[in-house]
């Protein structure tokens, strides 16, 4: 599996950023896991030909006390198993490390 992992966080720092995952309304239904939704037009072909049925296609992150890490899979909340479910594109891994950064930045958390 690819990750993306920024570790060394306080766990001060770590709650503060799950109450604004949560204040956004990106939690799962599994307790420490969050979904940031991929924007349509970063999706692949196949994938956006499957978005009726097997999305909305996100990206998961995984919240532990001192670290997070975010999948870089495009998984569709649709269906378990599917073919448009794949590892991110280049622009969607960009998108969605950078989204990550920024969000951390906007909370005032050092890493």
């Amino acid at each position: 599996m690819r990750w993306y992992v920024v570790d060394e966080l306080a766990a001060a720092d770590v709650k503060r950023i799950v109450e604004a995952l949560e204040t956004r309304g990106l939690q799962s239904p599994i307790e420490g896991l969050y979904y940031l939704t991929v924007p349509e037009e970063l999706l692949s072909e196949e994938q956006r030909a499957h978005a009726a049925e097997c999305g909305p296609h996100v990206m998961a992150l995984e919240t532990e006390d001192e670290f997070l890490r975010l999948e870089l899979l495009v998984r569709a909340r649709g269906r378990m198993r599917c073919s448009c479910v794949h590892y991110a594109s280049p622009e969607a891994r960009s998108w969605a490390i950078d989204f990550l950064d920024a969000f951390i930045r906007e909370l005032d958390i050092p890493v």
